[in-house]
């Protein structure tokens, strides 16, 4: 074939191409697999490798885009990426969050090169850490923290806050999440706790399939122009590092795996979750991106994942340079590709790109696999709806931001605020009164909001917007400059002024101290000790000598030990770490504008070695290893008073296959309106494997007026029965259940 029949035969394919993609349903599953075939078939062996190979910014910059500096691409090094390399996703941020007006240029000319100088035309996949918002867009709307949010209680909260997060990403460019996480946060130690859901893995099941129907939406084969790609993470059992450290090692026996860890996906994949990222670690010695068992067997062939899998970043080349299982970088590439990962966070070369190709040309990984995992990833592109328009929608972008958005946000802040201690009745403070406020979280934007936030570390104070509230802001909004003063006392972890602090709270009615946690984000919020900082503990104990009353807000992503200084306090709320409007929402609360109703996802430890989840056994319910936390998992207060009653179950019997109805009365017995959320456990008092004392198996959100009542309804089925048995295979066994909702208790027997 000469040079002109050779350009002519080109233009006919890319036309015939563009002609078969731009006219196809995309409802139909079976018409995009096909649509995939057709292009799958016409690619070369560097375009399908391309298409796995993922690469940072960094990699295709000009400029380094910082606070001081606007992020410029390089045009040239990004048409090398795409062009000769075929790259197929850019990931990230380089340094700082950019506007919406930046990242729609930074998107359009990725997608122009993509589109446009290529010659099958495949639009690029761009991923986004979107953790807790669009929180790499300088205009969009943040959310609390996960843990936050599973403290509120509330699924319609989630989510809301996932559609909202999906909007404004999509307004951007960008077409995918790299969220939520869906490890369940057992060891408290871990940087990474405030990135879960809590310890439930009940909780974290129902919490991250609310949040992917929010990003993707309810008929997500199809994704709507407004919804993007979630991104199921870490997979498995990332949350429980043994040392507590980030990317640690864990040992999870197989029971355990499948009992707590494997449920969220399970429940992610039912709702129709798109893609999944590797945990960066190993579980029993064997690293999860090698592991052919967790990443074709378990997740293909038992919970029937059919998206594309993606590493985290760099840990294909861990494989050889930290876990020592492979010898070099290609065998280490080999390793996971055949295992089961489809795309590769190289993510600063393209190393991977070279090795898989001379990998597949020596005959070691087969291009039947290669097929494969470009198909996965071709299928979601397509169902993003790329191929028809890769672009950036200019008319999104003018709702980024906005204030339906932002009343959202305050109100997850404030259903997330747990109110730990109340002696006395000290909260609500009066508005009338002269209070001190200190504490390293008092006047700080970046403790309140912590990592993924406009940087990776989020400890970048002076670029946070100025118009949201500090603690100090709020509360002097709240009863009046001249009301409140304000010394620091401390930093996080060294000494300032305690002595100016003492003779401040002398001259108050009361001292407002807010401790907690500087900004982190994964390794570089690894801690050796979850006692907080002896000079935060230091001020408390001088400022309760004043004798004047104490209330301590914690601005925490995970629970530091407090023992020391919760008997010199009237007050505790914990606030996690509740986002932008979190100093707003801590003064509605503190003010009594609010009503606090969070509950701990998450059991708060007394001591630092005392750390046991709420679904204890019975050996731990009794001296000398009795559950003794800080405050339970499930624990908070309220502003008025709740009596539950007349437990009723509609059947003390239950068959095999019968679903059991249970419901009772929740009354609002105090003088203000709140919000409280019912929590359903059950107990299986006798089984093959030792039964935790209590497993959550439901819970419902409602608001009650003072004196207003409200019937609440539970339905368990077979699968809240069920336990992992001898043989590591989920089972029922007959025998006698108890369920327990707040004081009461009922007991009904399975046949």
């Amino acid at each position: 074939m000469n040079k002109i029949s050779k350009t002519i035969f080109s233009a006919i394919t890319i036309s015939i191409l563009f002609f078969t993609l731009s006219g196809f349903d995309e409802n139909s599953g079976e018409t995009i697999d096909k649509k995939v075939e057709n292009l799958i078939s016409q690619m070369t062996l560097q375009e399908k490798v391309g298409q796995m190979t993922q690469i940072t910014l960094q990699v295709v910059g000009k400029t380094q885009g910082s606070a001081g500096q606007k992020f410029e691409l390089d045009e040239k090094k990004l048409e090398e990426a795409i062009v000769k390399y075929n790259v197929g996703s850019i990931l990230n941020v380089w340094d700082v969050a950019m506007s919406v007006d930046e990242w729609q240029n930074v998107i359009t000319k990725i997608q122009d090169i993509a589109v446009k100088k290529t010659r099958l035309q495949i639009p690029v996949i761009y991923g986004i850490d979107a953790i807790h918002g669009a929180n790499y867009i300088k205009e969009a709307t943040l959310f609390p923290q996960s843990i936050g949010m599973a403290a509120a209680w509330n699924l319609d909260l989630v989510k809301k806050s996932g559609e909202i997060t999906a909007f404004e990403v999509r307004a951007a460019g960008i077409s995918w999440n790299f969220n939520p996480v869906l490890g369940v946060g057992r060891q408290p130690l871990w940087p990474r706790l405030f990135e879960t859901y809590g310890e439930s893995s009940y909780a974290v099941t129902q919490f991250g399939a609310a949040y992917i129907k929010g990003i993707e939406g309810g008929d997500n084969p199809k994704i709507a122009k407004d919804k993007i790609a979630a991104c199921m993470k870490h997979y498995l059992g990332y949350s429980i590092p043994s040392s507590g450290k980030d990317r640690t090692p864990a040992w999870i026996p197989e029971r355990m795996l499948r009992e707590i860890f494997l449920p969220p996906f399970k429940a992610a994949v039912d709702a129709g979750v798109h893609t999944v990222m590797v945990n960066s670690s190993e579980i029993n010695g064997i690293p999860v991106h090698s592991s052919h068992y967790l990443l074709t067997e378990v997740l293909r062939n038992e919970l029937g994942f059919k998206g594309f899998a993606v590493s985290d970043w760099g840990d294909i080349e861990m494989l050889y340079k930290r876990e020592k299982v492979a010898a070099n970088r290609k065998e280490a590439v080999k390793m996971a590709v055949m295992a089961g990962v489809d795309m590769c966070m190289v993510p600063l070369d393209y190393s991977f790109y070279n090795e898989l190709l001379e990998l597949v040309k020596e005959g070691e990984v087969s291009e039947q696999r290669i097929d494969q995992a470009v198909s996965r990833i071709l299928k979601v592109k397509l169902q993003l709806g790329l191929f028809e328009n890769a672009y950036p929608d200019p008319q999104m972008k003018k709702k980024v931001g906005c204030d339906e958005f932002v009343r959202l946000s305050l109100q997850a802040a404030r259903e997330s605020i747990t109110l730990l201690k109340n002696n006395d009745s000290i909260l609500p403070l009066d508005k009338d009164i002269k209070v001190l406020v200190c504490g390293p979280t008092a006047n700080s934007r970046a403790y309140l909001n912590s990592g993924w936030t406009y940087t990776w570390q989020g400890d970048k104070e002076e670029i946070y917007p100025k118009n949201k509230k500090t603690v100090l802001e709020a509360v002097q909004a709240k009863i009046g400059e001249k009301n409140v003063v304000y010394v620091p006392g401390t930093k996080y972890d060294s000494i300032i002024d305690i002595t100016t602090a003492v003779e401040a709270a002398k001259k108050s009615d009361a001292a407002i101290v807010c401790l907690g946690e500087k900004a982190y984000c994964e390794s570089l919020g690894n801690i050796d000790d979850l006692t907080l900082p002896e000079a935060q503990l230091q001020l408390v104990k001088a400022l309760a000598k004043t004798g004047k009353p104490i209330i301590l807000i914690l601005a925490e992503g995970r629970p530091r030990i407090i023992n020391g200084i919760v008997d010199h306090a009237q007050g505790i709320l914990m606030a996690y770490l509740p986002g932008p409007e979190g100093g707003q929402a801590i003064a509605d609360v503190l003010f009594g504008d609010c009503n606090p109703s969070g509950k701990l996802p998450i059991t708060y430890p007394r001591y630092p070695n005392a750390i046991t989840c709420y679904d204890y056994k019975y050996s731990e319910q009794v001296e000398p290893n009795k559950y003794d936390p800080q405050f339970p998992f499930g624990f908070g207060l309220s502003y008025t008073k709740f009596e539950y009653s007349d437990l009723k179950l509609d059947k003390p019997i239950l068959k095999e296959g019968q679903n059991l109805n249970i419901r009772l009365k929740v009354k609002n017995t105090g003088k203000r309106f709140g919000k409280e959320t019912v929590m359903l456990y059950l107990s299986d008092v006798v089984r093959s494997v030792t039964p935790p004392f209590k497993q959550l198996r439901g819970f419902k959100k409602i608001a009650l007026k003072p004196g207003g009542q409200k019937e609440v309804t539970f339905t368990l089925t077979k699968d809240d029965l069920s336990f992992i048995g001898r043989k590591n295979k989920r089972i029922v066994e007959a025998g006698q259940f108890i369920v327990t909702v707040g004081n009461l208790r009922q007991g009904f027997i399975l046949e």
